[in-house]
């Protein structure tokens, strides 16, 4: 079938007026190869890691900073519900209570508490820790922390997430 489409579109020479089989010349050309060489195979392989390794260079990263950036959005929407809990109750849930008083009423059950105040009972960061919640807080300014531990899982370091600004001394 094939033999009959490649010889009906290109039938005749024109500058001999003679036919041309291209069949033949096709077929003629990969007559003795029957598929790869070892070379051949290697450098194929050896250009698919190349294309592997600048893909993963660029997109590991990428990974890292996007799970700040949710641990971030997260810790924001917290920050959202405690503030309606406190508006509703008149203060915010004792370091106890935790976090899951804005997914189940603490008990004794606060006398406004209208809860939930979040979709999805989802306590836990990127990296699979749980979030921290300390009320009363320990940083001036902030009535409550609320924080990752980060990559690391470790209290106190450069990677935590924290609600509170961080301020360097110099």
């Amino acid at each position: 079938m094939i033999k009959k489409l490649v010889c009906r579109f290109f039938p005749i020479n024109t500058l001999v007026n003679r036919r041309v089989n291209l069949w033949a010349m096709v077929t003629r050309q990969f007559h003795g190869e029957s598929g790869m060489t070892l070379i051949e195979v290697m450098i194929v392989i050896v250009i698919l890691g190349l294309l592997a390794t600048g893909i993963a260079v660029n997109v590991l990263p990428k990974r890292e900073q996007a799970k700040v950036a949710k641990a971030v959005q997260d810790i924001a929407a917290l920050e959202n519900s405690f503030q309606m809990y406190s508006l509703d109750v008149g203060d915010y849930p004792s370091t106890e209570d935790g976090i899951q008083s804005l997914w189940r009423a603490p008990q004794p059950v606060p006398d406004n508490w209208r809860g939930p105040y979040i979709q999805k009972p989802n306590f836990t960061d990127p990296w699979g820790t749980e979030y921290v919640y300390v009320y009363p807080g320990n940083h001036e300014g902030y009535d409550y922390d609320l924080y990752s531990l980060g990559k690391d899982t470790q209290e106190g370091t450069d990677d935590d997430i924290t609600s509170w600004i961080i301020e360097e001394t110099q």
